[in-house]
């Protein structure tokens, strides 16, 4: 059966170019919405949105800086002047630096912060105002390590930690306008952010740290996004939603 739960709904997907977000605007398109495909990789997005073109969705792409207010501004204002509204927004870019304190450059942890949580928080303020008339929903990508850090990755633990508790205040900060907001915190994925670690020394990860076999794809996480931007999930706000194969249930003994 065709799913249509986001049908006539507008959706803007950032990190749109590949992996996880590429993934969603398929999935969004395939459940009958408008996508937007934002990215800072025109090439990338153009691809994403041409693909959905030849599935027969609906999709555009915007070449887009989510650190950068004015580029994130023409993005929400460009979805509005193509399709006339705005219902869901999934702030998905990311990116992964690692390092201790003493090792990360200031520089890469400004980035850091500037991608992964100032450009949540940017897009969600251009965003509401289009939402607080009828409603909306707000998807922001976490991650495991924004619940529990590794060692080796302080900014982007603490950048995702951020981004947690940003997407609750969203929750009680708009509620009454009828507008949702969750965040998703997946484990592993098979995506090009973890690119460095494949093969053999993947497989060994995953055996000791992962109580599921198999490797999370892109497409299972943007599963539970369209699950959660859908009516399905009307009464659900504020809320963590984990996708790692079982990794923070507990103490894992293979």
């Amino acid at each position: 059966m065709t799913d249509r739960s986001l049908q006539e709904k507008v959706v803007i997907v950032t990190g749109a170019g590949s992996g996880i977000g590429a993934a969603s605007c398929h999935a969004f398109a395939g459940a009958g919405a408008s996508v937007v495909c934002a990215g800072r990789t025109l090439d990338s997005v153009q691809g994403t949105a041409a693909a959905i073109g030849h599935e027969g969705g609906n999709a555009h792409a915007v070449q887009t800086d989510v650190s950068d207010d004015d580029s994130v501004g023409s993005l929400v204002n460009a979805t509005i002047d193509r399709f006339g509204r705005l219902d869901v927004l999934f702030n998905n870019a990311g990116i992964s630096p690692s390092g201790r304190i003493t090792d990360i450059e200031v520089t890469d942890w400004e980035e850091c912060l500037d991608i992964n949580l100032k450009g949540v928080f940017l897009a969600s303020r251009r965003a509401i105002p289009h939402m607080r008339s009828r409603g909306g929903v707000i998807l922001n990508t976490a991650g495991t390590y924004g619940l529990r850090p590794s060692s080796g990755k302080a900014a982007y633990a603490a950048a995702k930690a951020g981004v947690i508790n940003l997407t609750r205040s969203i929750a009680l900060d708009y509620a009454r306008d009828n507008l949702r907001c969750n965040v998703i915190c997946p484990g592993f994925v098979d995506t090009p952010l973890n690119k460095t670690l494949s093969g053999p020394e993947r497989d060994a990860f995953l055996e000791r740290s992962q109580p599921l076999p198999g490797v999370i794809q892109a497409e299972d996480v943007a599963q539970l996004a369209l699950w959660l931007a859908s009516d399905a999930a009307r009464m659900i706000t504020g809320q963590v939603f984990i996708i790692d194969g079982g990794q923070q249930a507990g103490i894992f003994s293979p």
